[in-house]
């Protein structure tokens, strides 16, 4: 049974104040995570991109979702690539909340927070972790991405990198266009790219 099944049990089963259930819910992810039994944690935050859902373990966030990609079927990927232990537990993502928060309001340029790697490997990774070089309100072609993580003809590949980044906004894939100016393919479509560069470029 998933979380969101769950909750919907828990909402047949206790009809009354929605804070009850809120509270009860809290409650289950608290022991959860005292018990060593919650494996990922998630939460769903407002953005001017649309919902995010942001997705952590004990060694750091490891999913941010637009709501395009179908909330849902990202929760039962995690479940399945990760662990069947997944609960929403906002209070687990705080920090992460917070800091998207203050970078959509203008207040934070780079973020400050552990990241578990997992769902990327191999040349992705490696296009991944050279995207924090690329400075706040810049942009940089695949082919420089490419270069970067060390096989400048592999500008393809790269793309497929940023298109597929498992950690998009939190690490900057948004700032990779092509050598021509386009803005290249985006995991929560064209409008949001279009939209985290224009805040960027205004700040």
């Amino acid at each position: 049974m998933s979380a969101d099944e769950l909750t919907r049990d828990l909402e047949r089963a206790f009809p009354g104040d929605p804070g009850d259930l809120l509270r009860l819910h809290a409650r289950l992810a608290a022991q959860a995570q005292r018990d060593g039994i919650l494996d990922v944690a998630y939460r769903t935050v407002d953005s001017p991109v649309g919902p995010l859902l942001l997705a952590a373990t004990e060694a750091g966030l490891v999913r941010v979702a637009f709501a395009s990609e179908d909330l849902d079927a990202v929760v039962q990927d995690l479940a399945d690539r990760i662990s069947p232990r997944i609960l929403a537990a906002p209070a687990r993502l705080e920090a992460p909340a917070r800091e998207l928060d203050e970078y959509f309001t203008g207040l934070r340029r780079s973020f400050d927070l552990p990241l578990d790697w997992r769902l990327s490997a191999g040349f992705r990774r490696s296009v991944l972790s050279h995207l924090t070089e690329i400075g706040y309100g810049q942009t940089a072609s695949y082919a420089a991405v490419a270069r970067l993580a060390g096989n400048p003809k592999a500008v393809r590949a790269a793309a497929t990198a940023c298109a597929t980044n498992p950690l998009p906004v939190i690490v900057p894939c948004h700032r990779v266009i092509y050598s021509d100016g386009r803005a290249g393919r985006y995991l929560g479509g064209a409008e949001a790219k279009r939209t985290l560069l224009t805040l960027e470029a205004a700040a």
